[in-house]
């Protein structure tokens, strides 16, 4: 107890009263709620606890006191950190084209590091990475966002984890990048003239995407949008999503009352199709109570950056914002077939120990910009107040 007074803190439970609990309490309620869908979405008949169900509940205890140390950490401090989180993400992320090992059925994407007792997913880890690097270059620039220069730098900047990802096969995360990139500069203030040219270039360049870098079977997941009737094999799992949707109606079926879920119907259900179980277990009123808490997650954290009187605050919440709208956006347009399956996760819900943890890691960087612009004292981990504790 002593040494947590030294850093500033009165007890344990000081650190729950001075953090924000609203915005914790909806990311655990969002993961809660994620594990029982992983835990219907898995049952076999017999047992309820597969081992996707504890692994969701370890990754979220391992989230919520990772997210906890964050926050206690000065975001200046975090800052001060770029080149050593940009470092430790690239070389995570290179590391994945020697010994990247692909999920079942996707041998084009080697976007996992296999490191015995566990799965790594180093692109989530990228994306917390990006979101404060790209934070800090927006406020290093903010006075003169008008400048091609500045603007080309920071697309540069986006360019790299979206050119990592992309060589690993993992077109997902790509997206998700693009997303926070494009979001992130149009609150930043960067003039809306450079939005249409970005179109055009990407039009410019969509030839050149489509026969070089989409794999074959990724053309194939566009193409079955379009001509279903031609493509039966690609477009079946999203078909059988939206018949687990339509079967669950108005109120849904029950947590463990789901036919297509239980049956096996919807492959990957319990990872890139669970919004299907969520409609099916509990009908469009439940779906739609699912979108409004992660509205709310999302106001919350948008809120917090703008109260924080920090452009590279706001922005890194404004980022973390994005990173999860657009992947709760992207997830529900696979599972009712509007975008190809391209392996987005439904964030906080769907099964995955990397993502989990890692959209707590996000968390705890918006509980740090809460309790700086609360005027809520942050340890301190200064060198010298560390190195007093090794002697």
């Amino acid at each position: 107890m002593n040494l947590l007074k030294e850093f500033g803190l009165n007890d344990i439970k000081s650190v729950f009263r001075q953090t924000d609990k609203i915005l914790l309490l909806l990311s655990i309620a969002l993961s809660v709620f994620g594990g029982l869908m992983v835990c219907t979405a898995t049952f076999d008949g017999e047992s309820y606890l597969s081992r996707d169900t504890v692994v969701m509940f370890i990754a979220l205890a391992l989230g919520v006191v990772a997210s906890l140390i964050i926050s206690l950490i000065d975001y200046d401090i975090i800052y001060k950190l770029w080149p050593l989180i940009a470092g430790g993400c690239l070389l995570l992320m290179l590391l994945l084209i020697p010994f990247g090992v692909a999920p079942d059925g996707r041998s084009d994407a080697k976007s996992w590091l296999n490191l015995g007792f566990v799965f790594l997913q180093p692109s989530e880890i990228l994306k917390i990475g990006f979101i404060v690097t790209f934070s800090l270059h927006l406020s290093k620039v903010k006075s003169d966002l008008a400048s091609i220069k500045n603007v080309m730098l920071l697309c540069i900047h986006a360019a790299i984890p979206v050119l990592l990802v992309v060589m690993t096969g993992d077109m997902g995360s790509a997206l998700i990048f693009l997303c926070m990139f494009i979001g992130m500069m149009y609150i930043a203030g960067v003039h809306w003239l450079y939005f249409p040219a970005g179109v055009i270039m990407v039009i410019a360049a969509a030839p050149f995407i489509w026969l070089k870098v989409f794999s074959n079977i990724q053309r194939d997941r566009i193409l079955a949008l379009i001509y279903p009737e031609n493509y039966p094999d690609e477009i079946w799992q999203q078909s059988q999503a939206a018949n687990a949707i339509k079967a669950g109606g108005l109120t849904g079926t029950g947590l463990f009352g789901c036919e297509y879920t239980h049956s096996g119907l919807v492959p990957e259900c319990e990872n890139d199709m669970i919004f299907s179980v969520v409609c099916e277990a509990f009908g469009f009123i439940g779906a739609l109570a699912l979108l409004f808490v992660f509205g709310a997650l999302a106001y919350k954290i948008i809120r917090t950056g703008k109260k924080s009187g920090n452009f590279a605050a706001e922005m890194m919440c404004y980022g973390v914002a994005f990173m999860i709208i657009a992947q709760v956006v992207v997830n529900i347009g696979m599972c009712l077939a509007l975008l190809p399956v391209i392996g987005i996760t439904l964030p906080f819900i769907s099964a995955g120990g990397s993502s989990t943890v890692c959209i707590y890691l996000a968390i705890g960087l918006v509980m740090s910009v809460y309790r700086s612009s609360h005027g809520i004292e942050l340890a301190d981990y200064s060198y010298a107040r560390l190195t007093k504790y090794s002697r």
